[in-house]
C-alpha cells in the first residue's frame, strides 16, 4: 500500500475492468476486459492503491443479493490474482433512487470515495477516477482529482459528454494506466 496521503486509482468495475453483462451476479459470467489485469498489475507495481467503486442497483431491484455481489468480487479477485494483479479495496452502492430512495453513496455521489480515503489514508486530490460513464468520473471534479473516461463498456456513448466536462477520454484501462503513470514534465 502507498504512503499516507498518497492518491489512489478509483476504478469502476463493470465496463472498465470486466465485461458489463448487465446486473452481473454469477461468478462464472465474470470476464476480464482485454488488458485489464496487466494494467492493474502496473498500478500495483507502481504502488498506486487500486480501489473499485461500483453502483450495484441490481441489489435494490431484487435481482440478486449482496452475497451474489460478494461472490462476483471473489471471482474477480481470483482472475486478477492469476495474472499477478490485485484490487486493494472495493466499495459498492446497493441502492437505486427509484427503489430505495436517494442516497449519498450512489455515483456520482462521493460518499464511498470519502469513506475509502478515510479508511486507507488517501488524498483524493491526488487520485484518479476511471470509468466508462460520466457518473464514474464526475466525482473527480467534486473531489479535486482527475478523471479518465474509457471507451470500453458504455464509454463510447458518453465520450462527447465527458469531453464537454473536461474529462480526458482514452481507449481502455491500459491507456488510462499509461496516462496515470506518465512522468510529469
Amino acid at each position: 500500500m502507498a504512503e499516507p496521503g498518497h492518491g489512489a486509482v478509483f476504478l469502476d468495475r463493470d465496463g472498465t475492468i470486466i465485461t458489463d453483462s448487465g446486473y452481473l451476479h454469477r461468478p462464472d459470467a465474470v470476464r476480464l476486459l482485454p488488458g485489464a489485469a496487466p494494467a492493474i498489475q502496473r498500478l500495483n507495481q507502481a504502488r498506486w492503491p487500486v480501489v473499485t467503486v461500483t453502483n450495484q442497483s441490481g441489489i435494490a431491484r431484487g435481482l440478486y443479493a449482496e452475497s451474489d455481489y460478494r461472490r462476483v468480487e471473489h471471482r474477480l479477485a481470483e482472475l486478477l490474482a492469476a495474472e499477478h494483479a490485485r484490487i486493494d479495496a472495493s466499495f459498492f452502492c446497493p441502492h437505486h433512487p427509484q427503489f430505495t430512495g436517494p442516497c449519498e453513496c450512489r455515483k456520482p455521489g462521493t460518499k464511498l470515495f470519502r469513506e475509502a480515503a478515510d479508511q486507507l489514508g488517501l488524498d483524493l486530490t491526488r487520485s484518479w477516477f476511471v470509468g466508462d460513464r460520466p457518473s464514474d468520473v464526475a466525482p473527480a471534479r467534486a473531489l479535486g482529482g482527475r478523471g479518465l473516461l474509457v471507451l470500453t463498456g458504455e464509454g463510447a456513448a458518453h465520450q462527447a459528454q465527458a469531453r464537454a466536462l473536461g474529462v480526458s477520454v482514452v481507449t481502455d484501462l491500459a491507456a488510462a494506466v499509461a496516462t496515470i503513470l506518465r512522468p510529469v514534465a
